[in-house]
Formats: structure tokens, C-alpha cells, sequence
């Protein structure tokens, strides 16, 4: 009999990623999720990209009910439910912490009464704010946050105590958490409370720390997604995207599929219980050199990204993986390159409509003295 799993948030982005790639492996899916509007619109309903072999439920986190009705029958569970986005979470403040802290502790609470063989949870590479870094005489540092004052001035590098600006290098799991963001504290917390529980009650728990996830089925009209999904929908509707800072700021792009499959790797290889795995690509690019790249993949060159000046409170400079870890416990071997998976993206996204709300979501912001 097909071992059954519960994925929780399973209808949005990586999830239904995630369903597919189970499916494929022989699992038997069931999801669980509030389908909310930022998301999935206002008129949501389970999306038509969910497989159809997927059990689908409609439910939150935060409602015992249909935790227990969604956990019936299940042998494991990825935990993906959340509110997503630092610029947002730094003003919607209980909003973030009820869903994603409070609606883990429920989740867990209600969880720990039934028989779990592992218990997967998201985390993200949020939490380490600034990524590691290197002075110029090769010494490894852990970087100090940017003072407001230093980004009011336009002085967007990490500087070391002697002033000098830092080298970025590839970040380990066993950097320490810095959370800089409302978002980045929640994070934490779900990853924190979900390997506390399980190690308390004999659940094999893996907490994976995702960087810049991109690919199909993203919520191109949600402004707090990731960057690539704000700057198609910019592209979309023919408006120039917006870089913050100066766009040196540097990330680690991630395929979905390759998520996918860290994931499961998560879920069968008996070695990862109790651990944190970094799940990135193990390159790293500027954000002005995504911008030029998905001009391209669309054929909008003649679009120029319009550079801010400025940084949201919360943002970090230069965050990307070292993914040595999860190569070496999991098996985990990204597949897709940043090049094939913008040329998919594109082909998806001919014909998607995007609503482009991120003038709004700067303007919250601005409003807020949020962006500096």
C-alpha cells in the first residue's frame, strides 16, 4: 500500500511541485490549504495545476479540525503553510506571527497526537540575514548588519571593522541566524519548533532552508513573491522592473523542480532526521543580471529596470548556499540550470495575466518609512 503524505500549503507554488514529484515516486498526496487570497485570488478555488490524484482539503493550520481531519491516515507530513514575504511582514506584524509561529504551535500541538513517521518542514535562507562573508586577507567573518544610517547614505556594501567591504561567500548551515525580518524571526521559529517537537515525541524531522525559489505556477500578482515572479509580472504588463539598491546585491536562484526533489530526498534518506539542509543551486547571481536575463527570455530588451536607490528594512546584501551538506547526507544534485529553467518560465508565461500590484506594495512601504 502507497505510504500517504500530507503536505500543508500543498496548493501554492512549491507544493503542488512537490505533489507531482511524490506522484511520480509512488506516494499517495494529500493537501491542506486555506487557498488565500494574496495567493490564489479572491475567488479561489483548488487550482487547475493540482493534480487530480491529489486529496484535496481545504483548511488552515490554525483550525485543530482540519488538522486532525488532514492528518487522518497519514504517514508523513511536509509543513509548508505560511505567510510569505519580509517587505510585508515588517508591517503586518501579527498577521505573520499568527500564521506562521502560532499556526506551527497549533499545527505541532495537534500533530504530535497522532503516529508520524517524519515531519519535513520549509524553512528559508531568511534567517541567516547577511550571508557569510570573507575579509581580503581570506579571514571568515559573520557579517554585521547595515545600519540604517549607512543605507540612508547610499552605502550598500557590508563593511568589516575596518571599514573595508567584505567578500561574499557561499553561506553553511552552520552560520548563525542573524533575523533581520518579522518574516525571518517566524521562519525560524517554525524550524525551531518543529525540531524541538519531533525529537520530543519521536518524530524524524528535517528542517530545509530553501534560497530563491523560482519557477512555474508562482503567484505572479502577489508583490511580496519572490523577485523573479515580481519582475515578470512587471515585464508582463510592460512596465520596467524595480531593482532595489543598486542590483550588486547577490542570491542563489533555485529550480523548483530541484526543490521537489530535495524534498523527497528529505523524506527517504534515514540519515536526514534531525538535520538542516541548505536546498539551493550553488550558484549565485546580482539581481541586475536577472533583470537583464528574464529581459531576454521575454524578449523585452527594450525594457531597462529602474533603479531604486533604495533598500527595504529587513533586506540583506548577499545571501547564497553552500550546498555541501544536503550533496553529501541527501543525495541532492541540482538538475536544472538558471538558464534552462528562465527559458521554461518564459514559455509559461505566455498568456498568464498578471496583476501588477508592486507600485502599491512600494508605496505601503514608502509610507511606512520602511524603505531607506
Amino acid at each position: 500500500m502507497a505510504k500517504k503524505v500530507l503536505i500543508t500549503g500543498g496548493a501554492g507554488f512549491v507544493g503542488s511541485h512537490l505533489a507531482d514529484e511524490l506522484l511520480e515516486h509512488g506516494y499517495s498526496v494529500r493537501v491542506l490549504d486555506n487557498l488565500a487570497s494574496q495567493v490564489h485570488g479572491t475567488r479561489a478555488r483548488r487550482p487547475s495545476y493540482l493534480a487530480r490524484e491529489v486529496e484535496f482539503i481545504r483548511g488552515d493550520v490554525r483550525d485543530r479540525e482540519a488538522i486532525s481531519r488532514a492528518l487522518n491516515g497519514v504517514d508523513s507530513v511536509f509543513h509548508f503553510a505560511a505567510a510569505v514575504g519580509v517587505g510585508q511582514s515588517m508591517y503586518e506584524i501579527a498577521y505573520y506571527t499568527d500564521n506562521n509561529s502560532q499556526g506551527t504551535a497549533v499545527f505541532l500541538e495537534t500533530l504530535s497526537g497522532h503516529s508520524i513517521e517524519r515531519l519535513v518542514i520549509a524553512s528559508s535562507m531568511s534567517i541567516y540575514g547577511e550571508g557569510l562573508y570573507r575579509t581580503h586577507d581570506g579571514t571568515f567573518v559573520e557579517a554585521r548588519e547595515r545600519t540604517l544610517e549607512q543605507l540612508r547614505a547610499h552605502d550598500w556594501e557590508v563593511r568589516g571593522s575596518d571599514g573595508e567591504p567584505l567578500v561574499p561567500v557561499p553561506t553553511p548551515e552552520t552560520k548563525y541566524p542573524a533575523l533581520p525580518s518579522v518574516y525571518a524571526i517566524s521562519k525560524y521559529h517554525q524550524e525551531r519548533l518543529s525540531l524541538t517537537i519531533g525529537r520530543a515525541y519521536g518524530i524524524a524531522t528535517v528542517a530545509l532552508r530553501f534560497f530563491n525559489i523560482f519557477g512555474t505556477r508562482q503567484a505572479l500578482s502577489n508583490p511580496y513573491t519572490g523577485v523573479l515572479a515580481i519582475f515578470a509580472s512587471r515585464f508582463l504588463n510592460n512596465n520596467s522592473p524595480l531593482v532595489n539598491e543598486d542590483g550588486k546585491q547577490r542570491r542563489d536562484f533555485v529550480h523548483v523542480r530541484d526543490v521537489a526533489q530535495a524534498c523527497r530526498l528529505a523524506l527517504e534518506v534515514p540519515e536526514a532526521a534531525g538535520e538542516v539542509f541548505n536546498i539551493g543551486s550553488g550558484r549565485n547571481y546580482s539581481v541586475l543580471e536577472i533583470a537583464g536575463q528574464m529581459a531576454r527570455a521575454l524578449g523585452k530588451e527594450e525594457i531597462a529596470p529602474h533603479i531604486l536607490g533604495k533598500c527595504r528594512v529587513g533586506d540583506i546584501r548577499n545571501c547564497f548556499a553552500d550546498i555541501s551538506h544536503a550533496k553529501e547526507v541527501l543525495g541532492y544534485e541540482p538538475r536544472v540550470t538558471f538558464e534552462e529553467g528562465l527559458v521554461e518560465l518564459a514559455g509559461w508565461l505566455e498568456g498568464q495575466i498578471a496583476v501588477d500590484r508592486i507600485d502599491h506594495a512600494v508605496r505601503e512601504l514608502n509610507a511606512r518609512g520602511l524603505a531607506v
